[in-house]
Parts: C-alpha cells; sequence; structure tokens
C-alpha cells in the first residue's frame, strides 16, 4: 500500500526521533548507513519532508536533519500525504473504470466495496499514530532489540 519512498521517509523519522533528544543534527551518510537505503535516494526524501516543515536541512561539517515538529505530532498520514499522496485510500485496486469518481459503495466493484472498510481502518490507524510514539516503543525495547527495527 505504501511506496518503498513512503517507508523509508516514515524509516528515516522514527530513526531522528529514536536517536536524538531533538537538539542533536544527524547526517545524511549516518541516517543512510544504519538504515540501509542509499544516500542520495533518503537525501531527497529528506529535503521533500523538510520542503513540508517536518524537519531542518543543515549543510557542512556540522550538518544533518533535526525536526521541526515535535515527533508527537507527526502523524504517519502527515508523512504519507506527503510523499504518495492518499489515492490509494481512494483508487480501485484493480484499477477499474467502474469505480472511478465514485463515492457510493453501490455503483462500485465487489472488492473495492469490500476493501474500503479496511483502508478507512488503515487511514485512521496512520492518523493517530505518530513519530513519537514509534520511537518511544522503540527506546523501550532492549538494545539488541533495537537493532532489530532498523535494516
Amino acid at each position: 500500500m505504501l511506496s518503498n519512498t513512503c517507508k523509508y521517509g516514515i524509516r528515516a523519522l522514527v530513526y531522528l526521533a529514536v536517536n536524538t533528544d531533538g537538539s542533536q543534527r544527524i547526517g545524511i551518510k549516518q541516517i543512510s548507513d544504519d538504515l540501509g537505503i542509499p544516500s542520495p535516494f533518503l537525501g531527497k526524501i529528506m529535503q521533500q519532508l523538510a520542503k513540508h516543515k517536518l524537519l531542518s536541512s543543515y549543510k557542512g561539517p556540522n550538518g544533518g536533519f533535526i525536526f521541526l515538529k515535535d515527533p508527537n505530532e507527526i502523524c504517519i498520514l502527515d508523512i504519507v500525504k506527503i510523499i504518495d499522496g492518499t489515492d490509494s485510500f481512494i483508487d480501485c485496486f484493480m484499477g477499474l473504470k467502474i469505480c472511478e469518481g465514485k463515492v457510493e459503495n453501490k455503483d462500485k466493484c465487489p472488492l473495492h466495496k469490500k476493501s474500503g472498510i479496511l483502508r478507512d481502518h488503515i487511514y485512521e490507524v496512520f492518523e493517530k499514530t505518530t513519530i513519537g510514539e514509534i520511537a518511544s516503543d522503540i527506546k523501550a525495547t532492549s538494545k539488541s532489540d533495537k537493532e532489530k527495527w532498523y535494516v
């Protein structure tokens, strides 16, 4: 349902929330190495998130990224909207014409009708789950278990 780009963006923000106290900057190289994401690709994702005022980007030897917005105020849906948009919560999984532009379920294909409940639930989970919440859960695990969260 989510693109790799979106998954990487979420993972990078969680990484920042787990590994900083809010005032520390973490460089793109460290984030990409620890998460196993190509640095140029991750850099573009992070710049997109910075453009939408979730992060601030600093250049130079002490450069890196820090949060502009409290991680407890950034929900997963915010990131999904920025990177992927919300079409996957609306569009037909099979791409059928009968489902295009239809608001009422009665005019949609059977799969679209059945998946509506799931889409609504996933949307709600993404809307209610924050980066800070995920980071807190990770911080509460043992050190050896934390490493499993990243790569």
